[in-house]
């Protein structure tokens, strides 16, 4: 079956140093793309989301801008489409990647199926267009946004696996949270290596 990877967010401001950056960030980052240099045949699709927010508004209540973020729906402002921080982290190779996404345009997004490609399409659409079944999920938060993306491949019908050395979360006990969710959906949570 033609499988697809799913590459959430691996952005300057989910990284260290970043506005919400995530320990682990980096490395994962670089581990990512030597990933996809060992694995290019295993993959019919690489695909990577970006986070895209608007600069002028909040975002659909997305950035806390009347009072302290919450953490939860609310977030400091980050990844400002066109910004320093919205780029791929550059240990992300871009020339690896098929289709980009780009999601929260103007509203809360966590899902890389929330988003559209540069060319306008749904995720959905261009994994049918490509007939992929199975997709592989690796990258940033584990317990945001691959949690979400994961959950709605699953949903959208396709088979799962969170490459589980290949993401990076907030906390631990939200990412174990968020993992054992995903199997109980339906997912599974593998090593890269195996």
């Amino acid at each position: 079956m033609p499988r697809a990877l799913l590459i959430i967010d691996v952005q300057n401001d989910f990284t260290e140093g970043g506005a919400l950056g995530v320990v682990g960030g980096a490395a994962v980052a670089v581990a990512i793309t030597e990933h996809v240099r060992a694995h290019a045949d295993d993959y019919a699709l690489v695909v990577a989301s970006r986070d895209w927010h608007d600069s002028d508004n909040d975002n659909g209540g997305h950035f806390a801008t009347d009072a302290d973020p919450d953490f939860v729906t609310t977030w400091p402002v980050h990844c400002v489409a066109g910004s320093p921080g919205a780029d791929y982290h550059p240990a992300i190779d871009r020339a690896l990647i098929d289709l980009h996404v780009r999601k929260g345009q103007g509203v809360p997004a966590y899902s890389i199926f929330e988003g559209i490609t540069d060319d306008g399409r749904t995720l959905v659409a261009a994994l049918d267009e490509h007939r992929i079944d199975v997709v592989d999920v690796v990258g940033i938060a584990t317990d945001h946004c691959v949690r979400a993306s994961a959950l709605d491949a699953i949903t959208a019908g396709r088979r799962v696996r969170v490459l589980s050395d290949l993401v990076a979360g907030v906390a631990p006990g939200p990412s174990a949270a968020a993992l054992a969710e995903i199997v109980a959906a339906g997912g599974a949570v593998v090593s890269a290596a195996s």
